[in-house]
């Protein structure tokens, strides 16, 4: 038997030969991208929806960039997609510039109203209203959906808004075909819509048959307002004059100010690395960036190459626990709080939160210093898509109205549902969000501050190629995009990404998530001997939605992948 030396010495030996090899690859992969001028062999959009994707790809064809692309994708969405995102939400749009070597992020999320109250959602005793922060027009906060998209055509597109808004107008004005996911959410929650939605999803008063088609006339008209009047087509004139008015008069506290003095803010992406690939992704108020580089700079310090399922799980979800710890703890909106982003990002506080993660014994979430739970609760929508054009530019998008259709609530005449991302901010220390996430004061209700986010789109490089990801998913967005990114960086194409089994973790409640094919019965209890707690995930939407696409840059191949648990469906173009 071999001592306990010789066994570090020969780990220590291969890991200088991969190191060696590794480094001998990079070289030759620089040589080869240089004379291919690193290039994609063609163009590739990965979204949630065929018909989304194919919107995206028609305004490729028509000589739009990525960015035009992105503008098509994001509003058909929001037409074939209603109960994920759309023009009454918000979303995270990170950019690279090829031109320029350069990423951007386009901040589009919801803001709280001038009247907004940190106490505004608690009774009297200081508790929680049940449903105040979900339900109808006071749940929602000021749309960013539509100032993204002016931004961005304004700004890095080729075409104008007349032609990459041209398939969202004509999919909410000639239909689309109502299809399983649609029609099974309209039967559990149209009940709770208002008059106006409710025209539009349930025609002749009841939930349509798959196959039907669906019309919604008044989006399309939302949509021209944008065409002809830019920004003011939705945040001024007669389209705000319509959502104030429902606003107002059922119980909500927007007013013209609000709607007026809502700005986009471009900020800088979040930057880390593993290894030799670099992590780019979103800054607050998404709380995606710094868990996701969190997670991998704890990663670091372990070698996983040759750990069995049972000591990886373990490990990642220890990973897992400290990451979200942080997030309720500490994370909010950068213009109104001040975040320690230096010392959660650095190597040295990922070393401080290995010290006291034990290889064989969970840790309880509650001997870690931090906000507690009080009561828990559940939900989730959302929606991603990648992009990749043939000059190199890319589109990482994540946009929601929370959770399915929202607040439920359509101003009349608008064909907007309107978010309830009110919810994502902390009501009140320790109280989960309809998530399950715990907040502190850090992501308190104050007017004009954008909510904390989960919204975790990302783009990742190395030498070889690069992945363009994201996914909804609610709380367990941050995870499934560590994992993807895990399993991209260890070799996985993009169909096996977004495959591939998933678990999950979130600090509270104190238990992993997982997906049947994610463990054995034997690793279960394995892990329970260890002291974790688990649960079986069974809703497909909660566990994601992936959408995924990768470039080699030594053979300049695209591949893209929709996840296998939604409908989506992948699009490329060649010229």
């Amino acid at each position: 038997m071999r001592s306990g030396l010789s066994l570090a010495i020969e780990r220590m030996m291969r890991r200088l030969f991969r190191s060696r090899f590794l480094l001998l690859a990079l070289t030759l992969s620089a040589l080869v991208c240089t004379r291919t001028n690193a290039l994609p062999n063609r163009a590739a959009v990965a979204s949630a929806h065929p018909l989304a994707s194919e919107a995206g790809v028609e305004i490729l064809a028509r000589g739009g960039n990525a960015f035009d692309a992105a503008v098509a994708v994001s509003a058909a969405l929001g037409v074939v997609e209603p109960y994920g995102s759309g023009l009454g939400g918000g979303g995270f749009f990170l950019l690279h510039l090829a031109s320029d070597d350069k990423d951007i992020m386009i901040d589009g999320r919801e803001v709280a109203p001038a009247a907004a109250r940190v106490d505004m959602y608690l009774d009297e005793n200081g508790e929680p209203i049940p449903g105040a922060s979900r339900d109808g027009p006071l749940a929602a906060g000021i749309p960013g959906l539509p100032a993204a998209l002016v931004h961005l055509a304004e700004n890095y597109g080729r075409l104008p808004l007349s032609e990459s808004l041209q398939p969202a107008i004509r999919f909410a004005e000639q239909g689309f075909p109502a299809y399983d996911w649609h029609v099974s959410r309209l039967e559990r929650l149209a009940s709770g819509m208002n008059d106006s939605a409710k025209t539009v999803f349930l025609p002749d008063g009841k939930v349509p048959a798959v196959g039907s088609m669906i019309y919604q006339m008044d989006l399309a008209e939302t949509l021209r307002s944008l065409v002809l009047e830019g920004h003011d087509g939705f945040y001024k004139g007669e389209v705000a004059r319509k959502l104030l008015e429902g606003v107002q008069r059922d119980g909500g506290i927007w007013s013209e100010e609000d709607l007026a003095s809502y700005k986009i803010i471009e900020r800088e992406p979040l930057v880390g690395s593993y290894g030799d690939v670099t992590i780019v992704s979103a800054p607050p108020p998404s709380a995606g960036g710094v868990a996701l580089i969190n997670m991998f700079n704890m990663l670091s310090g372990y070698d996983i190459e040759d750990a069995s399922t049972v000591t990886r799980v373990h490990l990642l979800v220890e990973i897992m626990r400290r990451a979200y710890r942080d997030r309720g703890q500490y994370l909010g909106d950068p213009d109104f709080i001040d975040m320690p982003l230096d010392m959660l990002l650095h190597p040295f506080y990922a070393v401080g939160q290995r010290a006291n993660l034990r290889l064989d014994q969970a840790t309880p979430s509650t001997s870690l210093p931090g906000v507690q739970p009080i009561q828990l609760a559940g939900g989730n929508q959302t929606s991603h898509f990648s992009i990749l054009d043939m000059d190199g530019n890319i589109v990482a998008a994540t946009q929601s109205i929370n959770f399915s259709y929202g607040s439920k609530y359509m101003a009349a005449g608008t064909g907007v549902l309107l978010n309830n991302e009110m919810d994502d901010f902390s009501k009140k220390p320790g109280e989960p969000n309809g998530y399950q996430l715990l907040g502190s004061d850090a992501n308190s209700i104050q007017p004009g501050k954008r909510m904390l986010s989960s919204m975790t789109p990302t783009i990742l490089r190395s030498r070889e190629g690069a992945a363009i990801l994201g996914s909804p998913g609610g709380s367990q967005i941050i995870t499934m995009v560590f994992l993807s990114g895990l399993s991209w960086i260890e070799g996985s194409d993009a169909n096996e990404m977004a495959g591939q089994p998933r678990f999950h973790h979130q600090y509270f409640p104190d238990r992993i998530f997982f997906e049947d094919a994610s463990l054995t019965g034997a690793e279960r209890a394995a892990l329970e001997s260890m002291g974790h707690r688990l649960e079986l995930n069974q809703r497909t939407v909660g566990n994601g939605n992936l959408q995924i696409v990768t470039w080699n840059r030594v053979t300049n191949a695209v591949q893209a992948a929709s996840d296998p648990r939604g409908i989506g469906e992948p699009r490329y173009y060649e010229p």
